[in-house]
């Protein structure tokens, strides 16, 4: 093995962050802000703020119109279920499944962005506090293990991220969702309005603003621009607009003088000092050189995301830890959670706003948040927990049917906006399963030599019920806002198509069940923090990212604490 030649004190960082993606970056800025020299490693390629390339071209500006060829799709032969991430404009950013495999006992669909900002880059940016409702789901139910933490303990941390992020939203003193520190929301359009009063009265259901991290509001937010609703987000955003790591955190983490970013560095593993009985440091592959180098720390902050956080600590072996870092539990690498989705409703709406149209691409649409099982009245005898919905309302285009037209008919139908349409996705919470895990295949090492990951994950019985109330409740829905030729759809959801993969280093109040504290501290090696959705007991049915950001935030600020203190 290849050491760094350098004296040890030009390696030694006081915190090392493994990935700079949503909640790499807050670990970053957080950090070094409290004065600490902060080392953070990225497996991929440097990227800053504004390198994106794709950000101002159109369709005709790329080959096929933004389609991937039958060729360059061999490359992405598990990417493509998904149908929408990689493209011409984003192929760039999602790594090759050919050049990184991983494996899977039962279908995992697993979407990875390897380069400094990781997937804040990519992510559709919807942003929910959650709820005691959730945090106390799983002792309410006697399922898995109970969160060590309550909705006040994290709620304090949710006002204090989102203020810095900018979350468009709209308050409704809906307790299951929450309200939040909010930027003025992207507005429904006059559809939605009204779908919102008939449903609200016909079904006390709520339809509100999609909460979005967006800068909606000139002025703060250090020079990040406002939205410019261009629907483009996924490219990357150059006016800063949405929440990214490289636009707001890394940036502000590297005004401090204290970051060091390290990109194409790819953890090999976490290394245990047995005297002192916490981890001194980090083990590094250079991806492009395949060198090795150890970089050391006082603290570690675990954010590569729910299945490399898991891997690095199943690799990190030790006499103390022949099954990985923190693993007494035995729970490292079980419990992966996700949301099912891909399945919903949408129908038309006839000889109304026919006059009516909108501006502009919001990179929202609206939010239903749950309604099931949240009391008695809500309560279903066929599955626990719930889901919401999101989705919008537009009119048809020119390039909607027009089988009985042709020529000057056609021409003349097609330069008129056609029928209002709306249709809504839902987003269904998995539970905690034990034996939903993933794995380390040493028998198939990767081009670094590392082992690859297996998938064992599935839907079992109450997702799968959800599935058939999530169809029931949509048409009902859009029945009660007055529209038409209403038509549900389910196309299947393997777990990880929701790209919100958690729950494989959990967060409990015993060591003998989970592997962190309510502080996200390994409980066996105190010195080292695990703040990505690793770290989630349970999933929800919102989209996790600002819960990251909050627990983040929360961490940090106690890692700092006790470092100070002199117990780290």
């Amino acid at each position: 093995m290849y050491f760094n030649s350098k004296g040890s004190e030009e390696v030694t960082y006081d915190a090392i962050v493994i990935g700079s993606g949503i909640s790499g970056g807050w670990a970053a800025k957080e950090l070094t802000e409290k004065g600490l020299k902060v080392l953070v490693l990225d497996r991929g390629r440097m990227i800053k703020h504004g390198d994106y390339p794709t950000a101002m071209l159109d369709t005709w500006d790329v080959p096929n119109r933004g389609r991937l060829t039958q060729e360059e799709w061999k490359d992405y032969e598990k990417q493509k279920r998904t149908g929408y991430t990689v493209t011409q404009f984003t192929k760039h950013m999602w790594p090759k499944d050919t050049e990184h495999p991983y494996y899977e006992t039962k279908p995992f669909d697993w979407h990875r962005s390897y380069q400094v900002g990781g997937r804040s880059l990519l992510w559709g940016r919807h942003s929910y506090r959650w709820s005691d409702i959730d945090f106390t789901a799983n002792a309410r139910d006697g399922i898995a293990v109970d969160w060590p933490i309550r909705y006040k303990d994290i709620a304090p941390w949710y006002s204090y991220v989102e203020k810095y992020a900018g979350i468009a939203g709209q308050k409704e003193g809906h307790p299951q969702t929450p309200d939040g520190e909010f930027m003025p929301a992207f507005e429904l359009n006059c559809v939605e309005k009204q779908a919102r009063e008939r449903v609200k009265d016909k079904l006390g259901i709520i339809i509100t603003p999609g909460r979005v991290a967006h800068i909606t509001k000139e002025g703060g937010h250090n020079g990040r621009g406002t939205c410019q609703a261009r629907n483009r987000c996924i490219r990357g955003c150059p006016y800063g607009a949405y929440f990214s790591s490289n636009a707001a955190t890394l940036p502000d983490a590297e005004k401090t003088g204290n970051l060091t970013i390290r990109p194409n560095s790819i953890v090999h593993s976490i290394i245990y000092d047995e005297a002192t009985q916490k981890a001194k440091g980090v083990q590094v592959i250079d991806s492009e050189t395949k060198e090795t180098f150890e970089y050391f720390s006082k603290i570690v902050f675990c954010n590569a995301s729910a299945i490399p956080t898991a891997s690095i600590l199943l690799n990190s072996k030790s006499d103390r830890f022949p099954n990985g870092m923190g693993n007494d539990s035995g729970e490292l690498g079980h419990n992966v959670m996700d949301h099912h989705l891909n399945l919903g409703a949408y129908g038309t709406l006839e000889n109304e706003f026919e006059d009516k149209y909108y501006k502009g691409r919001r990179p929202g649409g609206f939010f239903i948040p749950r309604f099931r099982n949240i009391d008695k009245a809500s309560a279903r005898k066929d599955y626990i927990r719930g889901f919401g919905y999101q989705g919008g309302a537009s009119r048809q285009g020119y390039n909607r049917p027009t089988e009985e037209l042709f020529g000057a008919d056609m021409k003349a139908t097609l330069s008129q906006p056609g029928p209002w349409t709306m249709g809504m996705t839902g987003f269904g919470e998995i539970l905690p399963y034990h034996e939903n895990k993933m794995t380390l295949r040493y028998d198939k090492l990767d081009q670094w030599g590392l082992p690859t990951v297996d998938f064992s994950v599935e839907l079992k019985e109450n997702e799968l019920a959800m599935r058939e109330d999530i169809l029931v409740a949509a048409q009902e829905i859009l029945d009660a806002a007055g529209f038409k030729n209403i038509q549900t759809y389910n196309r299947g959801s393997n777990p990880g198509k929701g790209i919100h993969e958690m729950g494989t280093a959990r967060m409990g109040k015993d060591p003998k069940t989970s592997v962190l504290n309510k502080w996200n501290q390994v409980h066996t090696v105190k010195n080292v923090f695990v703040t990505d959705g690793a770290c989630m007991t349970s999933a929800a049915n919102q989209n996790p990212s600002l819960t990251y950001m909050a627990l983040t935030a929360r961490a940090a600020d106690y890692a700092v604490s006790e470092l100070n203190k002199g117990n780290l």
